[in-house]
């Protein structure tokens, strides 16, 4: 008697069938991919939702956002997948095809710089 590793019920059919059904079969291999791979798919999450919400908010190609609404949205500057540095030394941090550049504060509010990629920016 074989016992299914997914739901540890008792398998039914040839001797040497792993999983009680297709539907334990699928979900164990994804819990144990993401188990394996965790740091990974939770970093590509995240990079993810930065994207979204940099091109949810920048609509004209260069824009300014208040730093607390995106960090609402789930933002976390921490996250890019790499950065631009211009003339004037301030570093851009991308999320793919869209950046940020934190600001100096005005009026006690902390801003973000939002621009997309240009190709004068490459090297």
């Amino acid at each position: 008697m074989n016992i299914c590793p997914h739901c540890t019920s008792e398998i039914i059919g040839r001797s040497d069938k792993k999983y009680c059904s297709v539907h334990c079969k699928s979900a164990h291999q994804y819990k144990k991919r993401k188990e394996e791979e965790g740091l990974y798919y939770s970093i590509d999450k995240q990079l993810k939702t930065n994207r979204k919400l940099l091109k949810a908010y920048n609509k004209s190609g260069l824009s300014t956002v208040c730093k607390e609404k995106l960090l609402l949205g789930g933002f976390d500057p921490r996250y890019f997948t790499h950065y631009w540095k211009n003339k004037k030394g301030q570093v851009y941090l991308f999320c793919y095809e869209y950046g940020f550049l934190e600001l100096k504060k005005e009026n006690q509010k902390e801003k973000y710089l939002l621009v997309t990629w240009q190709g004068y920016m490459e090297r």
